[in-house]
């Protein structure tokens, strides 16, 4: 994984993900997913872009959507007041961060 990051309980007791200013936009689109199935229904979709199946896949959540292309993936946050509202990633390492989460989903979601 080529960014650092860290989980880390807000003040009402939600774990979420910080992530490192350049990309900290895709903790907002992350922690809108809320089971492994639905991780990897986006990395299926993901998996598509990569092979050439679909040029591009746009997901819209709740305040965010990201647009995946072959090489990079950008985030938009709808809401968001302040600069920046978009956020760009590697393709792949967002997969990586998927994948992290989706590791995390059973203890953030427990009960």
């Amino acid at each position: 994984m080529k960014y650092s990051y860290e989980f880390k309980k807000d003040p009402f007791g939600d774990l979420g993900i910080i992530l490192p200013e350049e990309i900290c936009l895709f903790s907002d689109f992350i922690q809108n997913i809320a089971t492994v199935d639905q991780v990897d229904k986006y990395i299926e979709y993901i998996e598509k872009v990569l092979n050439g199946t679909y040029e591009d896949f746009e997901i819209e959540l709740n305040a965010t959507s990201v647009l995946i292309k072959k090489d990079v993936t950008i985030v938009e946050n709808f809401f968001r007041i302040e600069e920046p509202h978009e956020n760009t990633i590697e393709t792949k390492q967002f997969i990586e961060l998927l994948l992290v989460w989706r590791d995390k989903i059973p203890e953030i979601f427990k009960g």
